[in-house]
C-alpha cells in the first residue's frame, strides 16, 4: 500500500479529453448563467444547481466541462476562482 508521501510526489494520471467537474458557489445576485458562459465559452458543458446556503445568500452548482488537457482544466478553474465566491 502506498503512503501519503509517495502519492504526493506523483502527478495524477488524467486521461484527456474528459468531463471535469467543478463545484462553484456564487452569490445569488450574480448573473450566474452569463458568468458560466463567459468562462466555458463554446465548450461542451452541463450546469446543475446543487443547493442554496442556509440563509440563501449563496447558490452552489456542479459544472461539468469537456476539457482536453491540464492547461485548459486549470485555466477554467482559475477563471471560476476570479468570479465566484468558492470553487472546488
Amino acid at each position: 500500500m502506498a503512503s501519503i508521501c509517495e502519492l504526493n510526489c506523483k502527478k495524477a494520471d488524467i486521461k484527456y479529453p474528459t468531463c471535469w467537474e467543478y463545484k462553484v458557489i456564487f452569490d445569488v445576485n450574480d448573473a450566474i448563467d452569463d458568468k458560466i458562459l463567459e468562462i466555458v465559452g463554446n465548450r461542451e458543458h452541463k450546469k446543475n444547481f446543487s443547493k442554496f446556503s442556509k440563509n440563501k445568500k449563496y447558490a452552489s452548482y456542479d459544472i461539468s466541462v469537456l476539457v482536453f488537457g491540464d492547461e485548459e482544466r486549470l485555466e477554467i478553474f482559475s477563471a471560476f476562482k476570479h468570479c465566484a465566491k468558492y470553487v472546488l
